[in-house]
């Protein structure tokens, strides 16, 4: 009898577990459905209810209007859950310049990032080690000694005239600037070492976007981390260059390919300067050679008129922009990440040919639907190189403006 109770409660205990399980993922589900802000053209708000009609919610009949125009619609699961309130914004659609032309991209560091630390062999013989559990890998140097430290050259120089005595750091971590003493080791050669290894700069190739009328620009639609500590790299400034694309490496599954491009640092071939390195882009001021850019003028699409579908990507692989087949397959209209908003997939035969379908340096290339600008690609699926990621055009637009405004 025991035994059949015991089995009894295991199988309430596991439907249990079974309908939590189902309510999270409803709850997800209807999250990433539902967005929690939309733009809408201000003669086509008949598109909200489109939008965010579902069977299981329900809206209350009063909205909260701020001054601004935008309204606040507050819903609930089947009238009785609390679900969100969303914010929808009457607006009328940008149009900016698309563009899908490749650029060579040089940023330097704010401060000295430190990668990683090292043994000394001091000059007693012995394996020594200063900076383990001091510093950490994503720290900035930002001073030493209270001297500004701006570069990997500055750090250098500073560490040539040590005498032996423990120096002052000051390093920037997750936005807080921390104190810290070293005390330096003299190595086999009589010179001093802190035992860290450390970058100031980085450089790459990626795709233009937009550039909207004011001439601010928007590129990659994710950011730039460091390679060796993965985190997102806080920038001083950087330069966009024109890029010449050398070859292409193709993609296949399991193996990302890649376009190989020459970046010539000269200050004709000057395209930009890049201002913020942001999880959704790299952003800045276009500065000219707009006659050898491929631009076109388009309207911006907003989120909710994405459809699963045909597309079009804008991207140069062989030096000189074309509009290639692809297929809208899913959109998120909430996703947490929003460099994964959507899932594309090339099929067009002479892309897929040339590339295997998207490939790195790819990213930030413009994807056209309907006629309008509808988002960047961002990222490609290891396992399935004929597809990848990509980001709402309007969350690259509320970048930039964001970029700007911090600017100004």
């Amino acid at each position: 009898m025991n035994t059949k109770k015991r089995y009894r409660k295991l199988i309430l205990w596991c439907l249990g577990l079974d309908l939590i399980a189902m309510l999270c993922l409803g709850y997800r589900y209807l999250d990433r459905r539902i967005p929690d802000e939309l733009h809408v053209e201000e003669d086509q708000e008949s598109q909200v209810q489109k939008v965010l009609e579902h069977p299981l919610l329900t809206f209350e009949d009063s909205v909260s209007v701020s001054g601004e125009g935008s309204y606040t619609l507050k819903c609930s699961i089947l009238g009785v859950i609390p679900f969100k309130e969303i914010k929808v914004t009457p607006s009328v659609s940008p149009s900016v310049y698309v563009s899908g032309s490749t650029a060579g991209i040089y940023m330097e560091t704010d401060g000295v990032l430190i990668i990683d630390t090292g043994e000394i062999l001091s000059e007693e013989g012995t394996t020594e080690e200063p900076a383990k559990d001091v510093v950490k890998p994503g720290d900035y140097i930002v001073a030493f000694d209270s001297q500004t430290i701006r570069s990997k050259k500055d750090l250098i120089e500073d560490i040539r005239n040590l005498n032996g005595e423990s120096v002052e750091l000051e390093v920037l971590r997750n936005d807080r600037i921390i104190p810290l003493s070293l005390t330096p080791v003299k190595d086999m050669q009589g010179s001093y070492k802190l035992g860290i290894w450390v970058r100031d700069n980085t450089q790459g190739i990626g795709t233009i976007t937009f550039v909207d009328e004011n001439g601010s620009y928007g590129a990659l639609g994710h950011g730039i981390s460091d390679v060796d500590t993965g985190d997102l790299l806080k920038i001083e400034k950087g330069t966009l260059y024109q890029a010449e694309i050398l070859g292409i490496q193709k993609g296949s599954n399991g193996s990302p390919g890649e376009l190989a491009g020459l970046i010539r640092y000269d200050p004709d071939r000057v395209i930009g300067t890049i201002q913020k390195n942001t999880e959704n882009g790299i952003y800045g001021e276009f500065t000219g050679l707009a006659d050898k850019i491929a631009m076109t003028k388009m309207t911006v699409a907003y989120k909710q008129e994405l459809e699963t579908g045909p597309a079009k990507i804008l991207c140069c692989v062989d030096g000189s922009v074309s509009a290639y087949d692809a297929e809208i397959v899913k959109i998120d209209l909430n996703h947490e990440d929003t460099n994964k908003s959507f899932v594309i997939r090339v099929i067009d035969p002479d892309l897929l040919e040339k590339t295997g379908g998207i490939v790195q340096g790819m990213s930030g290339s413009p994807v056209i639907q309907n006629g309008k600008f509808a988002g960047a690609v961002t990222h490609v699926f290891v396992q399935d190189s004929t597809s990848g990621y990509g980001i709402f055009a309007e969350t690259m637009l509320e970048n930039e403006e964001n970029v700007q405004e911090r600017a100004a």
